[in-house]
């Protein structure tokens, strides 16, 4: 997607094309000169797909479904009342997207209730994103071994969290987790609530002493210096700077997956990935971000659990009837992600039928795909998506002898 390599084009299978984009509502001159981008693929009202084809009645995906509900499958027509209850995206970073998390549906109908220009609808938003290049991120609490080092490591970071709140997450280490729990709160918090013009003041000093540092030819990985640097570099005096030394840091090699559940924070730093998630765009701020931000309720709605950074991964599991597919499936019932890698000798491939609407991403590799339905063949390159009613198999022919990877987001209940 930098530099266009994503072409945000939808072709619904068999009948029209479609067309989805990062929504107009979220877009601001401030926000084009970021080098950031997003592909939706869905119903959301804020990225709902548009129907280019002048012969078909609807002009979006959400308006077809809404008319035509057998196509999501029986059981996700029933339990999601008619709608498709998954967003899929792909994203991809150059400039960090902000501290965040997402709230659980209980929250989510509390704050659209409150504050509905900031949290759009009453939905949850469990994640799951999907390396397509190095992708790096941050993804829950450290090991509070780990936190307690960078407070000694960085004094500038134990200025802003205070003696006593530092002193209590040290001593948690000996006790259960419901006391590291709420040291880890308190010491958060205080972050996140420092005073603009301190937090300006700490940065500023930490960024002199790290650059004056590298320069003298010394290496400041053991603190993050590079990273903390980048991210001042793209977010001045921003107190999501610091989050580096509380949450865990990962970088996904490609195919490799990380799952947020409701009140985990993270934030996407790097990379390019597909994404996949229930149906909502709620989400809770508070750091490197121009967007709205809710400090109060990040503090307040945050799992203060810390975990190895391993322990954040999310590993497929191979399916036992097709050699070429690996499925990722979440703890929830909204989506399920399946990653296809069929190697060019492969002529021909068959998309399984589904008892679920379904929407298929073409990462690489050039296809010819047709269905007992469909009027005409459609061709499909890189970027090429298509829409897939429940009980509808697809054939693929690889009309190039490449490699073909791609990325189907459904709802296996």
């Amino acid at each position: 997607m930098p530099g266009g390599r994503w072409v945000p084009t939808v072709k619904w299978l068999g009948c029209w094309l479609a067309v989805t984009h990062w929504p107009r509502s979220q877009r601001t001159n401030h926000m084009q000169s970021f080098l950031f981008l997003q592909l939706w693929m869905g119903t959301h009202p804020r990225g709902d797909a548009k129907i280019l084809d002048n012969s078909i009645l609807q002009k979006t995906l959400g308006q077809w479904i809404a008319e035509n509900q057998d196509c999501l499958g029986s059981k996700v027509k029933d339990t999601f009342n008619g709608k498709l209850p998954f967003l899929f995206k792909v994203l991809s970073v150059e400039t960090a997207l902000s501290i965040q998390a997402h709230p659980n549906k209980e929250l989510a109908e509390k704050l659209h209730l409150q504050a509905p220009q900031h949290y759009p609808d009453a939905n949850h938003k469990p994640e799951m994103a999907i390396a397509l290049t190095p992708f790096q991120g941050l993804c829950g609490f450290r090991p509070v071994e780990e936190i307690v080092t960078f407070l000694t490591k960085v004094p500038e970071f134990q200025f802003l969290i205070g003696d006593n709140a530092a002193t209590q997450l040290k001593q948690s280490l000996s006790r259960d987790s419901q006391a590291v729990a709420f040291a880890l709160r308190s010491c958060f918090s205080h972050l996140m609530k420092s005073e603009k013009k301190v937090v300006v003041e700490q940065l500023n000093l930490l960024v002199k002493r790290i650059s004056q540092q590298v320069a003298a030819g010394n290496n400041m990985e053991d603190i993050y210096g590079e990273l903390l640097l980048q991210l001042h570099q793209q977010y001045p005096g921003d107190i999501g700077c610091f989050a580096i030394y509380f949450l865990n840091l990962l970088t996904l090699k490609p195919g490799e997956a990380m799952f947020l559940e409701a009140n985990v924070p993270h934030a996407y730093l790097k990379g390019d990935c597909v994404e996949c998630m229930a149906c909502s765009d709620n989400t809770v701020r508070a750091g490197l971000t121009p967007k709205f931000i809710d400090v109060p309720t990040l503090c307040e709605m945050l799992s203060y659990i810390p975990s190895p950074s391993q322990d954040r991964l999310f590993p497929p599991a191979w399916s036992q009837e097709d050699p070429y597919l690996s499925i990722y499936d979440p703890p929830v019932p909204d989506f399920t992600v399946m990653k296809m890698e069929v190697p060019g000798s492969v002529t021909e491939y068959r998309v399984l039928a589904l008892d679920s609407a379904s929407i298929l991403l073409v990462v690489q590799g050039t296809v010819t795909a047709s269905t007992r339905t469909a009027q005409a063949t459609i061709s499909l390159k890189r970027g090429g998506v298509l829409f897939i009613g429940a009980n509808e198999s697809v054939s693929l022919k690889l009309t190039l002898p490449e490699d073909l990877l791609m990325f189907r987001a459904c709802c296996l209940l």
